[in-house]
């Protein structure tokens, strides 16, 4: 899958995904930058990417340090959930905003025959690559809303959805699987925290 175009970002944001590192080299997992999202933020366009940004921030935050054996443990049976399969899972979930660029849909992990790939099929020896593809597809998405207004409808969509739906909704997705990955890390390592 080929890296998207720029990041489509038009002012820093707090939590930027920047400063990850040689992702070809990671053991351990490299921690991200994390900034707290404003508590007075001019408008609400910046309330919705900031919050957003600091969820992304806080999943790679919660693998941070980890070795890939140990971002492929699994919580507990028969749940096949694990950091490295939500960092799998939130790639594909980031295509919600892929919907408003022009370009072919993406396959990332998931298929019609097996549509939960992306936390079945781990794999400690691809750790690296699921994290550049987490970092291509949250680029992707970036770029795709930039200059987007929150009312429009994404031209992508199976039903009609506003830009200002999908950033509320991932808001919602990231913050109930940073609490499974909270849960997930504190059992691999007892690390807790936010």
């Amino acid at each position: 899958m080929p890296a998207p175009p720029g990041s489509g970002a038009g002012k820093p944001v707090a939590g930027r995904l920047a400063g990850v590192g040689n992702i070809r080299r990671m053991a351990p997992w490299p921690e991200p930058e994390r900034g707290a999202p404003p508590r007075t933020p001019p408008d609400e366009r910046t309330s919705l990417e900031s919050w957003l940004e600091y969820h992304r921030a806080t999943l790679l935050h919660k693998c941070a340090g980890l070795e890939p054996v140990q971002l492929a443990t699994r919580s507990c049976p028969p749940s096949s959930l694990s950091l490295l399969g939500l960092v799998r899972h939130m790639t594909e979930v980031e295509s919600w905003f892929h919907d408003f660029d022009d370009q072919p849909d993406g396959q990332w992990y998931c298929t019609e025959q097996d549509p939960d790939a992306d936390f079945d099929g781990v794999d400690p020896a691809r750790a690296a690559e699921n994290l550049a593809a987490y970092l291509a597809s949250v680029e992707r998405a970036r770029s795709a809303v930039t200059g987007v207004g929150l009312e429009e409808l994404a031209p992508g969509a199976k039903r009609p959805v506003s830009l200002r739906w999908i950033y509320q909704h991932m808001i919602e997705e990231y913050a109930r699987h940073n609490g499974h990955a909270d849960l997930i890390r504190e059992r691999i390592d007892g690390a807790t925290g936010d």
